[in-house]
């Protein structure tokens, strides 16, 4: 499996290519470090899977899954970003195929992956608090 991680935090990426590497079915990833480059290693690399921070440099998340989804429509987007709000949601939802918050990428983007290339779509937001909080 093939995944374009695109964060401007390279804290974040490597985080998260700790994370899918700790899977063992992730043959090679590769990094964005803003919205621009994103889209174009994303139509150049065609990855299995792209995790795409909402907030970046030059484009944002969305302006980046709008262009990869015109021109490679199957390709899985999981959107993750440090804020919920239910625009962000909605957005998330009509334009992408998963979001996490980044609080959650360790304990939840493994279930995300799995999901996303099963062809289903992942927005666990209803499991995203502690239980009794």
């Amino acid at each position: 499996m093939r995944i374009l991680i695109a964060d401007d935090h390279e804290v974040i990426r490597r985080g998260v290519a700790r994370v899918l590497q700790s899977r063992g079915d992730v043959e090679e990833y590769a990094e964005a470090t803003n919205g621009e480059e994103a889209v174009e290693k994303a139509l150049e690399w065609k990855p299995d899977l792209i995790l795409l921070d909402i907030q970046m440099p030059l484009l944002d998340g969305f302006a980046v899954a709008r262009k990869i989804k015109q021109q490679e429509p199957g390709i899985p987007i999981l959107f993750f970003s440090i804020y919920d709000t239910d625009e962000i949601l909605e957005e998330a939802r009509s334009v992408g195929d998963g979001f996490l918050l980044k609080e959650k990428i360790v304990e939840m983007l493994p279930n995300a992956v799995d999901a996303l290339l099963r062809k289903q779509r992942f927005f666990p937001l209803d499991n995203q608090t502690e239980p009794g909080a």
